[in-house]
C-alpha cells in the first residue's frame, strides 16, 4: 500500500514538473545566418527570422536621387569590403525611395559580390531599445551586417533614443566592426521640432539641452537628404517603370494620365509614380514583372 502511494506521488510530481516546464520560455535554436541574406529581428523571441522574398525594386528604377544613391552605394561597398564606413541617416520627403534605396543597394552589392554575402537585418522602431542585445549576437559572426530601421523617429516622452546613441557610438564597446546602421526618417534630427524648441525654452542651459537632443543624429556620419521631385523627375520615374515592365501605351496618353494622377494625389514622388504604374498596368490588363 505504501509502495502504491509512492508511485502515485511520483506520477503527480512528474506531471507537475512537466506542466511547469511548459510555462517557461521555449528553447530557442540559434539562427542559421547562412539561410538567407535578409532577416527581421524578433526582439520578443530573441532571434532573427529569415525573409525568403524581399520586397524591393531594382536600383536602376529609383530615379531622382542619383547623388545620394551613389554616396550610399559607395559607403556600403566599402563596408562590405571590410573598409571604414559610416552609419547613414536617409531623411526627407516621404515617398522618395529612402527605404527602397537601402534594400536596392544591399541587393546590388550582393549581386556583384563573390565573397561572403552582406546581410540585411530590419529592426522595428519599437525594438530599438534591444539594439545592444542584437549587436552582442552579431559581433561574433563571420558575416557583415546592415542593421536597418525604417521610419525612425522619437516622440516627446520617448527615451529609447539614448539606447540608440550608446549602441551606435557612445557605449564602452561601441559599434561592432562587422555592423553598420542605416535608418530612414522624415526628420533630420529624428526628434519633433517642438520637442527641441521646448527644451530650448525651459532648460536652465538651453544650448546644452538642445545638444543632448540633436546629438543623436550626429552618430550618423552620412546625412543623405531626399527632397520633393520636380515634374520632369516624376515623369522620368514613370517612364523607367513603364519601360522596365514593358507596358504598351501611347507616350502622350501616358504623360497626360501621369500628370492627372499626381494632381489628384496632390504630390509627386517615387511612391506616387509607382502607385500610378500599378493602376496603369491594371487598366491595361498587363502584368508587372516580379522583382528580382
Amino acid at each position: 500500500m505504501k509502495q502504491e502511494s509512492l508511485e502515485i506521488l511520483n506520477k503527480k510530481l512528474d506531471s507537475l514538473i512537466e506542466a511547469i516546464s511548459r510555462l517557461g520560455p521555449a528553447t530557442i535554436e540559434p539562427t542559421d545566418i547562412s539561410a538567407a541574406d535578409c532577416f527581421v529581428w524578433s526582439a520578443e523571441k530573441g532571434l532573427l527570422e529569415p525573409v525568403a522574398k524581399v520586397n524591393r525594386v531594382e536600383i536602376e528604377l529609383i530615379r531622382g536621387v542619383d547623388r545620394v544613391r551613389d554616396i550610399l552605394l559607395d559607403n556600403t561597398q566599402r563596408f562590405a569590403d571590410g573598409l571604414p564606413a559610416n552609419n547613414a541617416l536617409l531623411w526627407g520627403a516621404r515617398g522618395m525611395g529612402k527605404s527602397s534605396l537601402v534594400k536596392a543597394v544591399h541587393a546590388t552589392i550582393n549581386h556583384t559580390r563573390k565573397q561572403t554575402p552582406l546581410k540585411l537585418i530590419e529592426i522595428h522602431r519599437e525594438d530599438i531599445d534591444t539594439l545592444p542585445r542584437l549587436m552582442a549576437i552579431l559581433k561574433a559572426s563571420e558575416y557583415r551586417f546592415i542593421l536597418f530601421c525604417d521610419d525612425l523617429s522619437f516622440d516627446h516622452d520617448d527615451t529609447s533614443y539614448k539606447s540608440l546613441k550608446a549602441a551606435l557610438e557612445g557605449g564602452v564597446e561601441g559599434r561592432p566592426e562587422n555592423v553598420i546602421f542605416f535608418a530612414t526618417s522624415n526628420r533630420r534630427h529624428l526628434l519633433p521640432r517642438d520637442m527641441i524648441d521646448n527644451e530650448r525654452s525651459t532648460a536652465i542651459n538651453p544650448s546644452e539641452a538642445v545638444e543632448e537632443k540633436v546629438s543623436l543624429s550626429d552618430r550618423f556620419g552620412l546625412w543623405l537628404g531626399f527632397h520633393k521631385c520636380s515634374q520632369d523627375e516624376y515623369l522620368d520615374m514613370i517612364d523607367g517603370y513603364v519601360r522596365h515592365h514593358e507596358l504598351k501605351i501611347d507616350p502622350e496618353e501616358l504623360r497626360r494620365d501621369a500628370l492627372e494622377w499626381s494632381t489628384t494625389r496632390g504630390s509627386r514622388s517615387g511612391r506616387v509614380a509607382w502607385q500610378f504604374v500599378q493602376d496603369l498596368a491594371g487598366r491595361l490588363g498587363q502584368p508587372l514583372k516580379a522583382s528580382a
